[in-house]
């Protein structure tokens, strides 16, 4: 079987057993996640060709997260513009000098279905974004080049209620789409608020939404599309193994825990590297990364990884 291309650049036989200025505990955490990696490489299944156009695994995409109504949902809304963007360049250029193999390609990740803490005059429990606040954010992402991912938080809707307002973007070829499942309140954490406990989705509401886009694509002539999906624990994500890959839409399973770098390794073994999808994603918090003094992860770090992650998003 073919290593994918993604796993496949550099080479690489020994581990560091102490990482600078990380604890023994980050330490030891990070050569295990490392060393799993390498052994489940053959277990990882190998991707379709990619079609012309795909974004992945020719290029890393680096995303900035967030909503521009709240200063404490992510990067995105947390300063003005000018700031984010200027920022969001500083870490570009550092991924790109971490491996030139792989070029960056910008983006901007907006939520623009929240999940909410009350109910609403639906009982959804979510709030989406209008038209213009999507808008202003698409228009921030041109001034990068930056493609613009479409975040959906349920809350007590589906993807079936959601997705069709979004479609309109999504028919552009340079907005792509994210789907949260820790705010999915469905299957076991029916009849729960958002927060309140973890939400779930299951391999067939993936495959459902994957469908949508495979559809979008050939109707419209579009380039593949990339569905990023959120994990930060197994029961996130029922049924993995039933996912469906197609090289229409390029899947991404996004490890979004946060907290020190040992258990940002092991959820990465846990959670992505031990039921292999398609592509893996990477999720840095600047501040909730870093609550008990730890240094943030650099990009150096996280490509010891295997896969490689090749979507990277800061919050």
């Amino acid at each position: 079987m073919a290593v994918p291309p993604q796993v496949a650049a550099g080479s690489d036989t020994m581990t560091p057993h102490l990482i600078p200025g990380r604890s023994k505990h980050d330490s030891a955490a990070f050569a295990s996640a490392v060393a799993f990696g390498r052994r489940q490489l053959a277990k990882w299944p190998e991707p379709p060709t990619p079609l012309p156009g795909s974004i992945l695994p020719a290029k890393r995409i680096v995303a900035f997260y967030g909503n521009p109504l709240s200063k404490r949902m992510g990067v995105l809304g947390e300063y003005p513009p000018e700031v984010m963007l200027a920022k969001l360049d500083t870490m570009v250029r550092q991924w790109n000098e971490a491996d030139p193999t792989t070029p960056v390609q910008p983006a901007l990740h907006l939520i623009a279905v929240v999940a909410q803490g009350a109910p609403g005059k639906d009982g959804m429990w979510r709030s989406r974004m209008d038209s213009a606040m999507i808008e202003k954010v698409y228009g921030w992402a041109k001034q990068r080049n930056a493609l613009l991912f479409l975040d959906v938080q349920v809350g007590k809707s589906t993807m079936q209620r959601e997705l069709p307002h979004l479609m309109p973007f999504l028919a552009r070829p340079d907005v792509h789409l994210g789907m949260d499942a820790e705010f999915s309140m469905h299957y076991a954490a029916e009849g729960s608020a958002p927060s309140k406990r973890i939400g779930q989705f299951d391999a067939a509401d993936v495959n459902w939404v994957s469908e949508q886009l495979r559809q979008l694509v050939d109707e419209k002539k579009l380039p593949p599309k990339v569905l990023v999906v959120h994990r930060w624990t197994k029961s996130m994500i029922s049924h993995a193994s039933r996912i469906t890959i197609d090289p229409r839409v390029q899947i991404v399973m996004h490890m979004d825990g946060w907290g020190p770098p040992w258990m940002k390794f092991e959820s990465y073994r846990d959670y992505i590297d031990l039921e292999p999808v398609e592509f893996t994603g990477f999720k840095i918090f600047f501040h909730n990364d870093t609550k008990r003094k730890d240094a943030l992860l650099t990009p150096g770090e996280i490509l010891w990884l295997r896969p490689r992650p090749i979507y990277i998003q800061y919050q």
